[in-house]
């Protein structure tokens, strides 16, 4: 495809007319709409377009999908994993680590009809659709990695999950995990004193389950670049775990696969305003004939491998099911 071909949609916002695709965040602080995706292993694509405006997700047919999905982890290797992480964490080298793993099937679909079953049959706060040469993403993420108006930033880590409005212990100090974490690193960018927390382990209720949320919101330092920013920022915290260092190394040498936009950061930038999401719940594909799909869960301690595979199994089920065309 063409770059004037590409199209962009987040929260009833349109983009088209793609004039300049980049390869560098420190573009991010030129002038203009710049849509943003930063993969897990730090690459980036900053597409600038010129003409945006209010309107909703341009309609498109999806056939569904057959044939079978096959997993970069089996159950029995997953598990094992988890247990090799709990040794690392019995060792003192980490606290947590999200392990993930990604599904994949034949499609030579474009993802656009994909986007509109899910923006009918699954609803999500930061739901998002992108169309770039070689990348194309249908995005159902309930998670924020970064909203900025000024200098006033907010992150809303997504740390829990369940069927019903219930979470335990692990999931309340994993989560408060993740926002010392953030906090840590909103430390770095912001004004001494103005890092808050106004929401901590809140309940959001979501198609087929329910998340545990906290809110962390900051004041910029004055002549903070995008990139400054981003960099002290990325890959989330709720998606790669606790020392981040360390969490990345364990991750790449058990994972072996990359993420790819999975665990990354989709979203626009315009000037000093932003709207971010944290790349889960999505699908995607490199327009090479394969539809891809990730899951993971938060490794810590507490964790028992079973029920952590079932965690993975509880977040793909409802997605895959709309992407085979099955009825939600």
């Amino acid at each position: 495809m063409e770059i004037s071909e590409s199209i962009f949609w987040m929260g009833n916002r349109l983009a088209t007319n793609c004039v300049e695709i980049s390869k560098d965040p420190a573009d991010l602080s030129k002038p203009g709409f710049w849509v943003v995706v930063n993969t897990f292993e730090g690459d980036w694509f900053c597409a600038r377009f010129t003409d945006v405006q209010d309107a909703p997700l341009p309609i498109s047919p999806w056939a569904g999908i057959d044939g079978k999905w096959h997993s970069s982890q089996s159950q029995t290797s997953y598990e094992a994993n988890v247990h090799q992480i709990k040794e690392l964490i019995a060792k003192g080298e980490i606290y947590q680590v999200n392990l993930c793993r990604v599904l994949s099937n034949d499609c030579d679909q474009s993802l656009l009809g994909l986007a509109n079953l899910l923006q009918k049959s699954n609803p999500a706060p930061y739901a998002s659709y992108l169309s770039l040469p070689g990348l194309e993403i249908a995005s159902a993420s309930p998670e924020l990695f970064l909203q900025r108006s000024g200098d006033q930033i907010k992150s809303t880590p997504i740390k829990g999950t369940a069927l019903e409005d219930n979470f335990g212990e692990k999931d309340k100090a994993e989560n408060v995990m993740i926002v010392d974490l953030m906090r840590n690193d909103f430390g770095a960018i912001c004004q001494p004193g103005s890092i808050d927390v106004p929401r901590l382990l809140a309940s959001e209720s979501h198609p087929g389950l329910f998340h545990l949320v906290s809110d962390i919101t900051g004041v910029l330092k004055s002549n903070q670049s995008w990139q400054e920013i981003l960099t002290a920022l990325l890959p989330a915290g709720s998606i790669s775990g606790a020392p981040k260092s360390s969490a990345i190394k364990v991750i790449s040498q058990i994972e072996k696969s990359e993420r790819g936009p999975y665990c990354g950061v989709i979203g626009w930038i315009e000037n000093n305003q932003a709207l971010l999401s944290v790349g889960i719940r999505i699908f995607w594909s490199k327009q090479d004939g394969q539809i891809n799909f990730g899951t993971g869960a938060g490794i810590t301690w507490q964790s028992d491998p079973n029920s952590e595979w079932e965690e993975t199994e509880l977040k793909a089920k409802r997605l895959i099911s709309i992407a085979d065309g099955v009825k939600v």
